[in-house]
């Protein structure tokens, strides 16, 4: 039998041409299953990676699928995932049990008689005598109470000199002058759109419908808006104790708008998130994603500016030191392993990045200060980012390129030395998730209420979620918040407004305002 290189020249040529068509096919094929298996997860969720290659078209013939019946499917056996054809019925869960309803409810007890034919004995005819109860507890409610409050003020006229004329007593301080809704019920309204998620549309209807309140969308829109307008003052002078702080977290997110300019169309504007882990949060409303809106906000900062790789982050002004993001480093190798389970090169770098995280729990538990987490960082996670960084460098060298490892290869070692900078200063988190999970409500909250109703409302929108989002991170109860601050806002001194912060009103709760 002869080789193609022992027959005629020609055939060796079309043999190597062949073999040089099969490894590119092979390679376009590697593409095209990590291509299917990102659009599996983006479909299905976190959860896809788990599911076998049978029960993926079976999911996708399904009319409506919700999540979770997706991580019901993802939670089965193997050998129940290779054959999702002959499963039938569903596993039996055990009760995990019912826990106790709080003790600080007040408890209303309600007591069912037995039916008047068990209340007598049937042998002779007497009356049973009530021996105990079978109890149980149940959650109950109240639907939510509404009044309309008469306000009378006092009218007092002279009875002995008639040029003083009449004293009438003073407004009370209103979120919205001369308003039909009480503060209490902006700050509800407030409280269910921006803390709650619930669009306008759907509070009115729900006052129309279990209450018989007839309220237009305008009503409670303008009453929004009047709250952000007041708010943006005390946000400003949040933005001056950040920027002075010498550490900021910084990201962003998509946030539709109405403009006018679109028919039937959102124009696709921005929400930045500019905050300090713990601590304060500023949003800053923006109609497109490029630098002068950074620039601008951070105009005059000087300090450690954390986020992720984008290039809008980068010259921003003198004196900002970058700091890169672990986490979106880490994500790109969390995502090549979803596309290739079986290989064991992700998991190892995985593994790695779980080495530095432990150093930062173990920080965390001990609740240490910026110096002992520095020092603590210095001893362990040093090391480890040594080895780390030559382990991609070697692997990057071994894979070809266009790949997803190839890609967190490429992007982990271009931001490396950012990266390292929170090995040098025990202020920074080694990772933007702080200010990522800032922007979950944001998200949670477009989903539902779809849009900024125009240009103008966008700012207003931006200072009532930084309230939100730093009361929330300080421990802060928003109705109490909203309720003493708003309504003096009208009438407070703007060269005292950073006294209404929620960080100094947590501190110590301001004076009433005086008149000078």
């Amino acid at each position: 039998m002869t080789t193609p290189s022992q027959s005629q020249p020609g055939s060796a040529q079309a043999f190597a041409r062949l073999q040089a068509e099969v490894v590119r096919l092979q390679r376009i094929i590697e593409l095209k299953d990590e291509q299917i298996r990102l659009l599996n997860l983006r479909i299905f969720g976190p959860k896809a990676e788990k599911l076998s290659s049978a029960q993926m078209p079976l999911l996708l013939e399904e009319v409506s699928l919700t999540l979770g019946e997706v991580e019901q499917e993802a939670a089965l056996p193997e050998a129940q995932k290779q054959e999702p054809l002959r499963r039938s019925g569903k596993p039996r869960q055990s009760h995990p049990g019912r826990d106790p309803l709080p003790a600080s409810l007040d408890r209303r007890e309600e007591i069912v008689p037995c039916c008047p034919e068990d209340c007598r004995c049937p042998q002779c005819g007497g009356e049973r005598p009530v021996i105990g109860y079978e109890t149980r507890e149940e959650l109950a409610f109240t639907p939510a109470e509404f009044w309309v409050r008469v306000i009378k003020r006092e009218k007092r006229g002279s009875h002995c000199q008639e040029e003083q004329g009449v004293v009438t007593a003073p407004i009370p301080a209103q979120i919205v002058p001369k308003g039909k809704l009480s503060n209490e019920f902006i700050v509800e309204v407030l409280v269910r759109k921006y803390q709650e998620h619930l669009p306008v549309y759907r509070q009115c209807a729900t006052l129309a419908q279990d209450h018989g309140i007839e309220l237009s969308r305008k009503t409670l829109t303008d009453a929004i808006l009047a709250a952000g307008s007041l708010l943006s003052p005390v946000v400003g002078a949040m933005r001056r104790d950040l920027l002075g702080g010498g550490y900021i977290q910084a990201d962003e997110t998509r946030m539709p708008c109405q403009t006018g300019e679109k028919t039937g169309r959102n124009h696709r504007a921005f929400m930045w998130e500019y905050s300090r882990p713990g601590g304060l949060v500023v949003f800053e409303f923006q109609l497109g994603r490029g630098r002068a809106g950074p620039r601008e906000f951070l105009q005059g900062f000087r300090g450690k500016l954390q986020s992720d790789g984008y290039d809008v982050y980068n010259k921003l002004g003198e004196g900002i030191v970058y700091v890169a993001c672990g986490a979106h480093i880490r994500r790109g190798f969390v995502d090549a392993l979803k596309l290739a389970p079986l290989d064991p090169r992700p998991k190892e770098i995985i593994r790695r990045f779980g080495e530095l995280y432990a150093v930062e729990r173990e920080a965390r538990e001990a609740q240490l200060g910026a110096e002992q987490r520095l020092a603590l960082r210095q001893a362990r996670s040093v090391p480890v980012m040594t080895a780390l960084k030559e382990r991609l460098v070697t692997l990057r060298q071994e894979i070809l390129p266009g790949g997803k490892l190839a890609q967190a290869c490429d992007y982990a070692l271009g931001q490396w030395n950012r990266w390292e900078e929170y090995l040098q200063d025990g202020r920074l988190e080694i990772d933007n998730n702080w200010c990522e999970g800032a922007m979950r409500p944001l998200a949670l909250g477009r989903k539902n209420w779809l849009h900024i109703g125009s240009v103008a409302a966008g700012p207003k929108v931006a200072a009532i979620a930084s309230i939100v989002e730093t009361c929330r991170r300080l421990g802060i109860n928003l109705r109490e918040y909203l309720l003493e601050v708003l309504p003096k806002l009208g009438d407070w001194p703007i060269n005292r407004v950073a006294e209404l912060t929620p960080s100094a009103w947590k501190a110590a709760p301001p004076a009433p305002v005086t008149n000078v």
